[in-house]
């Protein structure tokens, strides 16, 4: 070990010792001057304020066994024992509080709120079993049916199925079984095809053309046949359609399920137009 190092313990070693002896000598001092003494810094603060200081121990002890003089019973103060005037307790202590009763308020309006929105999104989403559109919605008997279908000049609107019907002839069962399937092949086996009103290009109402027996829209020339299978125009198919069923002599339209339209070039009936064109001519549109 160099000298060096021997130097710096040497000092590392007084230091320590110093700081020991300097703590010792404090703890010492506060030990005669006992708990309760008081400081040097606070003696001459009650000098400075004029008091004459703590008594010494001989002059307290003196002042301690004096006699008290007698004090006559007039001399006593008497204690006040008058009752305490009644104070009503403050409202937003006892009880709910004004705080807690609008906090309670608001979260009972926001739950009510919010119950009754997500009650009225399960009820708009939830599906329909029967009746109206987005559930089976019922066109009438067979035979009255087609008679209102030939009254219409073969187009009839079904309102509450937002969808034309029509009558499918039986000489196309059979190129109809190569394109189409389930309830849309069955209602065509029982005579009928329920188009939804909706042209397939932009979603425009699509109306019937009496002269030329097509369905023509009168947005962008989009032109379908009786069943709804493309001839001309922008759209990418032709009409989607409902499933048809026939249970006990009724005919029911199922609009829970629309069936996406035949692809282009679709033609099970053969059927071109019979006469004048209402929206543009044959083909036309863009």
């Amino acid at each position: 070990m160099n000298a060096s190092a021997v130097l710096a313990i040497a000092i590392a070693v007084v230091v320590v010792l110093g700081l020991l002896g300097f703590v010792t000598s404090r703890r010492r001092s506060d030990a005669r001057r006992g708990a309760g003494a008081l400081s040097r810094e606070t003696v001459r603060k009650d000098s400075s304020r004029g008091d004459d200081g703590p008594l010494s121990g001989r002059a307290y002890e003196t002042a301690a066994t004096a006699p008290v003089p007698a004090t006559s019973s007039t001399d006593l103060v008497r204690t006040s024992t008058a009752t305490a005037v009644y104070v009503p307790p403050d409202p937003e202590v006892v009880g709910v509080s004004r705080r807690q009763f609008f906090n309670r308020t608001m979260t009972t309006l926001m739950s009510v709120g919010l119950g009754g929105f997500g009650l009225a999104v399960v009820a708009f989403l939830w599906p329909k079993v029967s009746g109206g559109f987005g559930g089976k919605v019922t066109a009438g008997k067979v035979e009255d049916l087609k008679a209102a279908i030939a009254a219409n000049k073969n187009f009839f609107y079904l309102p509450e199925a937002r969808s034309w019907v029509t009558a499918f002839p039986k000489e196309g069962i059979t190129k109809a079984e190569k394109v189409y399937s389930g309830p849309v092949l069955s209602g065509m086996k029982e005579g009928f095809v329920a188009l939804y009103q909706k042209c397939p290009h932009l979603g425009c109402r699509v109306p019937e053309c009496s002269s030329s027996q097509w369905f023509e829209c009168p947005c962008h020339g989009s032109q379908y046949n009786r069943v709804g299978e493309k001839k001309g125009g922008p759209a990418p198919r032709g009409m989607d359609r409902f499933g048809v069923t026939v249970q006990g002599g009724t005919v029911v339209v199922d609009t829970g399920v629309v069936v996406a339209g035949p692809p282009i070039g679709a033609n099970t009936t053969g059927q071109e137009a019979e006469g004048p064109h209402c929206i543009g001519a044959g083909g036309g549109g863009h």
